[in-house]
Parts: structure tokens; C-alpha cells; sequence
């Protein structure tokens, strides 16, 4: 009896002991792990191990939270750009959600902040030959070559009524399946843009508009290119993409974005003024600051879009008309 008392009293010892050491809670895991075990006819050591880890795996806050944020990051990566893929089909707009710039913003790299430290506003050049502009190149600061696209003939002829007359006579140049930005207008195709009446265009009657295409379709792109060709300035051996932008309207241009583009950015300012909106990356707001700058018709402007948040406004009235493309 003796025995008996003092190795019962040496097991609540021990077991006070492992309380102490684990906690009441995870004691309580166990004692219930091998009840459960028992019950089923789990006997040996083993067995107990292996409920135990199972049960301690379906009970782990920290494997719960894990699970959690792999659904987040699924959820962030795939559901939503096929959500709004299927938002887009429905309603008929193409690009609901543009290049789904709300994954790329949320992966973009963190900025090191060297390309904007000690700009305060764009460099400023008198039109220049293509030797004179070669230190400026390839560099993030923003410029403006003043007068540097005065001369395109796009300055003269370039506008809504010569774009309209080239796409509706031009066949299938509708159907093909460029770009289009919407921004915050109702327009939601070219097709829309071009059947707009002409008071609209005009602005004499209904809301403002702004928008902007990819001119992918090679007959227009070639049309265009007449009235205007590759600017003087940019390096010989640079290379140029297979389309060109054109964006046109009034008031409010485009929000605050990056681009997500392989190359750097030239924009001709054709007919209209803008006004230019930069800002450094979030991560640089203590180093670095926003400004502001306008343009005039004739002006080119070079913004490495990729890594300055941009965005743009037109005067109240003004009808503005610009044609990008990417150099590297």
C-alpha cells in the first residue's frame, strides 16, 4: 500500500511538473489525445505520436494563420483578376481592371529612391540635335524639348475628324483587338469614341471625356506615322515598339499610376496644353518630392513613367491631343 500511495504521488508530481512546464491547456490536449486513443484502439507509442501531431497540426494558430494568408495572396493573385475579367466580359469593356495593375502595384519592387532625390521639377531643354541630347538619354529625370515636335505634320493635321475618316475607312482596323483606356469617361471602345456626335466631340453639350488607344493595327500605325516620325532627339540605335499611343480629351487626363512598360516614355504634345503631376514611390515621400509642370503644343516630354507616379489635367475647355511611344 505504501508502494502504491508513493508511486501515485510520484506520477502527480511529475504531472504537476509537466503542467508547469506546458501549461494546463496543452496537458489538457494530451490527457484527452489518450482517452481518444484508447477508445479506438490505439495502443502503442507510436500511434499516440501521430494523433498527437495530427490533432497539434489541425489546432496550430500559427499553421491557421498561415493558411489564411495563402488564401489572401491567392485570392489578391488569381480570384480577382478573373472576377474582374469576367466583370469586363459582361459588360463589355476591355480592361476593366488595365494591365491588372492592382497585382503589379502590390508586387512592384521597393524603390532604392536615388532616381528622385534632389529633382524639384522637370529639366528644361531648347530644342536640341540628337549629339546634344545623348547625356540625357537614358536618364529618369523628367524633360521637356521645348518646340522639338513643332515642325510633325501631325501639328496641323492630326485630329479627331482625321482620326475618324482613317479608321472608318481603313477595314477591319475596328475589330482588331488593341488597348483601350477608358479612364474615368463612359466611352468604353474606340468604336464608342468614334460615334460620338459631334456636339460631344465639340464639348458643346454633355460630359467631358478623355481616352487613350494602343495603335496596334499596322495600315492605321503606318497612316499615322506620316504625320509623325520617330523624334530627331533620341539615339540612332534606340529601339521602338510596334505601336503608338494616342491620347485625346478634356479636363481630367489620366489618375495617379505607374506604367508597367519595358521602355522609356516620350510624349508629343500636339495640339492643347497639360499639366503634368509627379510624385516619387510611397517608401520615398522623406527623400524625395512631388511637383508639377505644363506643356505646350510642340512640346515633347520624357517621364520614365515606370518609376515616377504620374498623372495629368487639361485647362477647362481645352480639347488636348498627344501621341506616345517608348524608346531603349
Amino acid at each position: 500500500m505504501f508502494l502504491f500511495i508513493s508511486r501515485h504521488q510520484s506520477q502527480g508530481n511529475r504531472l504537476r511538473a509537466v503542467r508547469e512546464r506546458l501549461g494546463d491547456d496543452l496537458v489538457a490536449k494530451l490527457d484527452a489525445l489518450h482517452v481518444a486513443a484508447m477508445r479506438t484502439g490505439l495502443v502503442s507509442i507510436k500511434d499516440l505520436q501521430e494523433a498527437f501531431r495530427k490533432a497539434h497540426m489541425d489546432h496550430n494558430p500559427n499553421r491557421l494563420n498561415f493558411l489564411w494568408l495563402l488564401g489572401i495572396i491567392f485570392f489578391i493573385m488569381v480570384a480577382t483578376p478573373v472576377f474582374y475579367e469576367i466583370i469586363s466580359f459582361l459588360l463589355g469593356v476591355r480592361c476593366f481592371l488595365p494591365n491588372n495593375s492592382l497585382v503589379w502595384e502590390a508586387t512592384r519592387p521597393i524603390s532604392d529612391c536615388e532616381f528622385c532625390k534632389g529633382v524639384k521639377g522637370p529639366l528644361i531643354l531648347s530644342n536640341l540635335t540628337r549629339e546634344e541630347f545623348a547625356p540625357y538619354a537614358y536618364s529618369s529625370l523628367p524633360i521637356i524639348v521645348k518646340q522639338a515636335v513643332a515642325h510633325w505634320p501631325a501639328k496641323q493635321h492630326l485630329n479627331y475628324k482625321f482620326i475618324k475618316h482613317l479608321y472608318e475607312n481603313t477595314p477591319g482596323s475596328l475589330e482588331t483587338d488593341c488597348q483601350f483606356l477608358h479612364f474615368n469617361s463612359d466611352l468604353k471602345s474606340l468604336k464608342d469614341l468614334l460615334e460620338m456626335p459631334l456636339a460631344r466631340v465639340e464639348q458643346s453639350e454633355g460630359s467631358p471625356w478623355f481616352v487613350g488607344w494602343s495603335v496596334c493595327q499596322p495600315t492605321v500605325l503606318a497612316e499615322l506615322r506620316k504625320l509623325f516620325p520617330r523624334p530627331h532627339f533620341l539615339p540612332v540605335d534606340a529601339e521602338m515598339p510596334h505601336a503608338d499611343f494616342i491620347l485625346m480629351g478634356y479636363e481630367q487626363g489620366a489618375v495617379m499610376h505607374l506604367e508597367y512598360i519595358p521602355r522609356l516614355m516620350w510624349q508629343a504634345q500636339l495640339l492643347g496644353n497639360k499639366s503634368w503631376f509627379l510624385a516619387p514611390a510611397p517608401e520615398c515621400d522623406h527623400q524625395c518630392q512631388s511637383f508639377s509642370f505644363y506643356v505646350e503644343p510642340g512640346d515633347a516630354v520624357l517621364v520614365d513613367t515606370r518609376i515616377w507616379y504620374h498623372a495629368n489635367t487639361i485647362p477647362k475647355g481645352e480639347f488636348s491631343l498627344t501621341v506616345q511611344s517608348e524608346y531603349g
